[in-house]
């Protein structure tokens, strides 16, 4: 079992990374591979309706080759599950992120049908919870089940590598970990697969 994470920060080591790279370690744990896919800080093309990628036969955007969509929608062939992880800009997901996701839905959508999905958000301050619930909402309309945690997906940070500050974010992040390794194994069958241990509840906030 395996599950295509992927970061759709600009900044390939920043605080969206943070956050998948704690799922992604506790995947691990957990028995589950894992692959953190960085979208990169190049423009990601957005869909136009054309409808070319319903006619080829091969679930692929005719614009992919300028930019990750395809290899996304193939490794997704190959992948379980996929998680979505994007900084706050203006109250909402990255624009590089949504074009992707659309895109990827779209012309690909035979790739993602049942399979678990979640959306991760990183942000400053605010603003967090409307990009987190733009990103499930597409997974919604493709039959596909949405994992969540402890709390809405969501951790705070600004400077590099800061969220990981978060105690209670990563906390959260750990709790969505297991909640898609639970139910991948019980997904395919794995009768052993026990549910989630729940680590002891750390709330913070960031009054200092």
């Amino acid at each position: 079992m395996k599950v295509l994470l992927i970061n759709g920060s600009p900044r390939q080591k920043g605080n969206t990374y943070t956050c998948l790279n704690e799922i992604a370690q506790q995947l691990q744990k957990q028995g589950i591979e894992s692959e953190i896919m960085w979208i990169g800080n190049k423009a990601v093309r957005g869909c136009i309706a054309c409808g070319a990628c319903k006619n080829n036969g091969d679930s692929r955007c005719v614009f992919g080759d300028q930019d990750i969509t395809n290899e996304v929608i193939a490794k997704m062939a190959e992948c379980d599950a996929i998680i979505l992880g994007s900084p706050v800009y203006w109250g909402q997901p990255s624009g590089q992120l949504l074009c992707l996701q659309q895109r990827i839905l779209y012309a690909g959508g035979a790739n993602f049908q049942g399979k678990p999905a979640a959306a991760v958000a990183v942000c400053r301050r605010g603003g967090a919870s409307a990009a987190f619930q733009t990103l499930q909402m597409p997974f919604q309309m493709c039959n596909m089940p949405l994992i969540g945690s402890q709390y809405w997906n969501i951790a705070y940070g600004r400077e590099e590598g800061q969220s990981a500050q978060d105690i209670e974010g990563m906390q959260t992040m750990r709790t969505l970990a297991n909640n898609m390794a639970w139910t991948l194994k019980k997904m395919h069958d794995i009768e052993t697969a026990d549910a989630p241990e729940r680590e002891p509840w750390t709330p913070m906030h960031f009054i200092r």
